[in-house]
């Protein structure tokens, strides 16, 4: 006889999950149906993501400029202790031959008991503390003992110097590498945003960046301000000779400049040498905070962290390298927060 069994029902709990399932399935589908593509930026929002990026990287800058200069000093000093290191073995060395001489003359005469040989080992420091030994020795052998005590302890100095300075150029390079990377990140995400605009838009940006370059040297009014000093004055004739000089992190001139390698070599060239970074330089001389005291060739200090510097150039304006992109110009102070002015003496 057939079986007449009702087919078994899901349980409560099966058909919960299905159907909630269904539901979100249902749900995604008309949520990725109905989701319109990443509204693509402006020009204005791409220019103000790109400057902002160009910021981060000059503040990279900055901080690589430090590492770098700090990696260059270390260099020099462990070439100066390697070349002390190397000179003072020579006089040991000598010491040593010199003494030795010495003994191997007394002993040869019958003048010295051969416990005296000791006194030719690597280590004379042992035998120096041994009174019984020393009334063996005349007054020149003890003098020559003494002065090669002396040297062995001045070499094992210069020597733990020279290790410490090779390892805190090591974790200079380290930072220097990286600072280096993030100015490089920095800059290739500024460059694949800037890419999203289009060869109009680009076009319009360009104009844009080259009329504020042609108007900084056409029509700013610089006044007449007085300079802070003859070598104030000098260097910031300098830096006005590279006007329209490219900006490039890391440069020091004198046909590429970042902002606090213009600064540097305007005043090299008036025989004044000030630090390399923006940071450095806001310590280099006296502050001015109020903005109605500044003369012209004074240090001008921008945004909280100092990473930005330029020249006061008068009437409220700062000549300076802006950043990645932008060359050396006239620019309005009030663009940038500023900080403080630096008058070098």
């Amino acid at each position: 006889m057939a079986s007449h069994r009702r087919p078994k029902q899901p349980s409560r709990t099966r058909v919960t999950v299905l159907t909630t399932a269904a539901a979100a399935a249902v749900a995604f589908s008309a949520n990725a149906a109905n989701a319109a593509p990443s509204a693509k930026l402006s020009k204005t929002e791409v220019k103000a993501k790109v400057d902002k990026l160009y910021e981060e990287a000059e503040q990279a800058s900055e901080k690589y400029d430090g590492a770098k200069e700090k990696q260059e000093k270390l260099q020099k000093e462990i070439s100066t202790i390697q070349d002390n290191v190397a000179r003072g073995q020579q006089d040991l060395n000598k010491l040593r031959d010199g003494l030795g001489s010495m003994a191997t003359a007394q002993y040869r005469s019958g003048g010295i008991d051969p416990s005296v040989q000791l006194f030719l080992s690597s280590n004379p420091d042992d035998y120096l503390d041994k009174a019984s030994t020393l009334d063996q020795l005349s007054s020149q052998q003890v003098e020559a003992l003494r002065e090669i005590q002396d040297k062995q302890r001045e070499l094992a100095q210069e020597r733990a110097e020279a290790t410490e300075k090779l390892k805190d150029l090591a974790s200079t390079r380290t930072a220097l590498g990286k600072k280096k990377q993030e100015v490089q990140d920095k800059l290739a995400e500024a460059r694949k945003l800037y890419n999203t605009l289009t060869a109009k838009e680009k076009a319009a940006l360009a104009a844009e960046q080259n009329r504020a370059s042609r108007s900084s040297t056409e029509r700013v009014n610089l006044g007449d301000a007085p300079a802070g000093s003859s070598r104030a004055a000098a260097a910031f004739a300098a830096a006005q000779t590279r006007i329209g000089s490219p900006y490039q992190w890391g440069a020091t001139g004198p046909s590429t400049f970042d902002c606090s390698g213009l600064t540097s070599w305007a005043y090299a060239q008036a025989g004044v040498s000030i630090p390399r970074t923006s940071e450095a330089q806001a310590n280099a001389g006296t502050r001015i905070y109020n903005q109605s005291d500044l003369k012209v060739g004074d240090l001008i200090i921008f945004f909280g962290d100092y990473h930005h510097v330029g020249l006061y150039a008068g009437n409220g304006q700062v000549l300076h390298a802006p950043h990645t992109g932008a060359v050396v110009r006239y620019e309005a102070m009030s663009n940038m927060t500023f900080e403080f002015g630096v008058r070098i003496s």
